[in-house]
């Protein structure tokens, strides 16, 4: 019995030692557990003492695109740190964030912020491919956690926190708030931040209305937006837009026939071109903008600029601008070719071609394989071309230094100028049946600038500032100070009508010499051509530009009383007070003058240039607003008389060739001394436009290279396609101008004012001004030579035409 107890109480022993056991694991556990939630517990709150402020999601504010608008409310410039269109969800595609959430988030409305199923089909999709990661179980709510408030390292710190703040996220804010904002953050590559930027960069539409295929492409970006870019991996990216199809049916969002559909769809990309379509224009509106609202406004605010640029005026602005500098620089003569290369080795690839190569005015680079009968062999991309002899003519006169006028020699066989391997500039002159024909072509190395202006609004209506914006950002039509030579002299003949002259004042047109009593010098100005006329009536001297007799008549008017007209119309520039003035030795911004002639051709009238109409927040709300507003500056008379003489210019003067234009145009040619600029400003009563070239380092231009020559030809390539868009508008008589009939000898009143001989002309005058006495006998031809003398003064300057 005793062994049987023993037996009895061993078997009760051990199930209380295997309770006991089993307790001490069960607590084990729960210690384990405690331990550990109280740790992750730890961590947790470790890791969100210090996360950012979520009030960036409740308001959010993103970095902004600023877009500058023509005033026909074209796009033609940006400015932005991140390039984003703010579109609320309400204008996104059902389609587009239906392929977003199918391949980023396919249980985005159903989870809390983190995916906890997916997590475990990833970690397990990873364990079974070798513990590499091969997916990924980030939701759209972590996603935008890391791309607000996180860095992009790779940490678990980081990690923790995004958990955490997409939790938090998601407590605060509604699913459609955290998609909207989600489609608005992400980057989509090619600069484009958010769908409403990705939808412009890539189809060049608005999102609204971005068809199926399309969506699908741009939801499949935001993973390697670099890798999947159609422009440089297309199939790639095509393989990443059929996936996301297919998971949109996997989802259940489209039919396997939509995915097909949208898989045999063709996708029309668009290829951003030019950052801005009139770059200078747009940079000195980025300036005036900066100036007012700071750097941060304007590249995040996202305002809406409106501004006065016609863009059709602005194309024809850039193309007659071009085209002339061209042929200015051609006229100085060829630099030579580019560099010769190896045509053993050569490759096509090596030349600077672009798209544009089979289009006629296509201008690239191309190499001479050989020499034919009358004519140079070119490779031009993988196209070969003919370069006729005659149509690189101009290339005999070769330059050999920086002056065109004595650094040069002419080689009169064409023949001779290249080899086998050299490579030039070339333009695609004609496609034709058996090839295509070329020219001979040159970089200009001049600048210059235009400007064009309605003198009744003052609105800037284009802007050129130099031949190539990439190559010089200094704006020429505005910032460059130049003498402007000829180009002045309208506002020295003004001040004569002010003073109460007429077109048919006399005034003597000869040699004249001025002692300079600081230098102990002396100054002897002299006309183009080195030609004197004798008497001559203002209207003429203006007309012809007659250095002398404009000389003279600044010593008559006052160099003083010049000045205060000057100012009056809108010269803000320092001017010499001396006698030079009369030769356009001040120095002069191109926008400056050019609206000074507005005042002419606008009644007396003026009207401050401006580029910017309105401006307006992200919002819609206007911040400003620009209102013209016309003064009068002179008389309306004596606005008339002056551009009436200027019609003269151009009707029988140095500005003849504006006839072609076939209305009313008043205008004035400019050339300064060494003929280092040329100008040409005028226009008619709806626009006025000025024009000078010349380089940046002040040489010569060239001989002959006239205001005429080199300006004018720009100018009335512009005006002729500017001025289509315009009505014919004649300038306007005023009440206080009278014809009268004078002997054009003298400017006195022709005895028979009713004949209809040829003895006297017609003039024009401010009444109260028109001669009262009659002539009485004609000059004989040196009768000038007695009627003035030499004035005295202390002028220094150039000579003119």
């Amino acid at each position: 019995m005793p062994n049987d107890s023993r037996l009895i109480g061993r078997n009760q022993e051990q199930p209380r030692r295997r309770l006991r056991r089993w307790q001490v694991i069960v607590l084990g556990v729960m210690a384990a557990m405690i331990v550990g939630a109280t740790t992750v517990a730890g961590v947790i709150w470790h890791f969100a003492q210090d996360l950012p402020s979520l009030d960036l999601l409740q308001n959010y504010q993103p970095s902004l695109v600023t877009t500058v608008y023509s005033d026909d409310r074209q796009p033609i410039g940006q400015f932005f740190i991140e390039r984003r269109i703010l579109t609320p969800l309400a204008d996104i595609p059902k389609t587009l964030t239906q392929a977003v959430i199918a391949t980023e988030d396919a249980r985005f409305f159903e989870h809390p912020g983190l995916d906890y199923v997916g997590m475990l089909r990833a970690a397990w999709t990873n364990i079974r491919h070798g513990g590499k990661k091969v997916e990924g179980a980030s939701t759209i709510t972590q996603q935008l956690a890391r791309s607000l408030f996180l860095s992009s390292e790779r940490s678990y710190e980081r990690k923790i926190r995004e958990l955490i703040l997409a939790y938090k996220m998601e407590a605060v804010s509604g699913k459609e708030q955290i998609l909207e904002t989600y489609l608005n953050q992400i980057y989509f590559g090619q600069g484009a931040y958010g769908v409403g930027s990705a939808a412009r960069s890539y189809f060049d539409k608005d999102i609204r209305t971005l068809t199926l295929a399309e969506s699908a492409f741009l939801a499949g970006l935001p993973k390697s937006p670099s890798k999947f870019s159609p422009f440089t991996a297309y199939d790639l990216a095509k393989k990443r837009q059929e996936h996301v199809l297919a998971r949109m049916e996997e989802v259940g969002f489209i039919t396997s026939a939509e995915r097909e559909a949208a898989v045999r769809d063709k996708l029309n990309f668009h290829r951003p071109g030019s950052e801005h379509l009139a770059p200078y224009f747009v940079e000195y509106v980025r300036q005036l903008l900066v100036a007012k609202y700071g750097e941060s406004m304007v590249y995040k605010g996202g305002l809406q600029i409106y501004t006065t640029l016609n863009l059709e005026m602005q194309r024809a602005a850039e193309a007659a601008f071009l085209n002339g500098v061209r042929e200015l620089d051609k006229r100085e003569g060829w630099r030579g070719p580019k560099r010769t290369v190896d045509i053993a080795t050569f490759q096509p690839s090596e030349l600077a071609s672009g798209d544009q190569l089979l289009k006629a005015g296509y201008v690239g680079e191309g190499v001479v394989l050989k020499i034919a009968k009358d004519h140079y062999l070119v490779q031009v991309g993988p196209f070969t071309g003919k370069l006729a002899f005659d149509d690189m003519a101009w290339a005999k006169r070769m330059l050999k230094g920086p002056d065109p006028t004595v650094d040069f020699v002419v080689n009169p066989n064409v023949k001779q100028l290249l080899k086998p391997g050299d490579v030039i500039e070339i333009g695609v002159k004609k496609l034709t049946k058996d090839g295509v024909l070329l020219s001979l072509e040159q970089t200009p190395i001049v600048e210059g600038g235009l400007i064009a202006i309605d003198p009744k609004s003052g609105t800037i209506r284009a802007m050129v500032g130099g031949y190539d914006f990439s190559r010089s950002e200094y704006n020429r039509a505005v910032q460059a100070h130049r003498q402007p030579g000829s180009a002045f002299k309208p506002l020295i003949y003004a001040t004569a009508m002010s003073q109460g002259l007429s077109p048919a004042t006399q005034i003597l047109d000869a040699p004249v010499v001025y002692e300079q009593e600081e230098e102990d010098k002396t100054w002897k100005p002299e006309n183009y051509g080195r030609k004197f006329h004798g008497m001559v009536s203002l209207r003429d001297a203006l007309a012809q530009s007659h250095n002398l007799a404009t000389v003279r008549l600044l010593d008559k008017v006052g160099v003083k009383n010049v000045i205060e007209f000057s100012r009056a119309v809108g010269i803000t520039s320092l001017l010499p007070a001396d006698l030079s003035l009369g030769l356009g030795t001040s120095s002069l911004s191109l926008v400056e003058l050019t609206s000074v002639y507005g005042v002419f051709l606008n009644q007396g009238s003026r009207v401050e240039p401006f580029a910017i109409r309105t401006v307006n927040d992200n919002t819609g709300k206007t911040l400003e607003s620009t209102e013209p507003e016309s003064h009068e500056v002179i008389s309306k008379e004596t606005a008339y008389l002056i551009t009436n003489m200027m019609e003269d210019v151009v009707q029988k003067g140095t500005g003849q060739a504006a006839k072609t234009l076939g209305r009313p145009i008043a205008g004035k040619t400019g050339t300064t001394n060494d003929y280092i600029n040329a100008w040409f400003i005028g226009g008619t009563p709806n626009l006025v436009t000025g024009v000078y070239v010349g380089f940046d380092d002040r040489r010569s231009l060239g001989e002959s290279e006239t205001g005429a020559r080199s300006a004018l030809p720009i100018w009335t390539a512009f005006m002729r396609e500017a001025l289509k868009q315009l009505p014919i508008v004649p300038f306007e008589i005023p009440d206080g101008v009278t014809f009268v009939k004078v002997d054009s000898s003298t400017g006195l009143l022709e005895a028979d004012q009713d004949s209809e001989g040829q003895s006297g002309t017609v003039e024009l005058f401010a009444k109260g001004s028109e001669p009262t006495q009659a002539v009485q006998r004609r000059l004989d031809p040196t009768d000038f030579y007695k009627l003035d003398q030499i004035p005295e003064g202390q002028p220094t300057g150039d000579t003119d035409q």
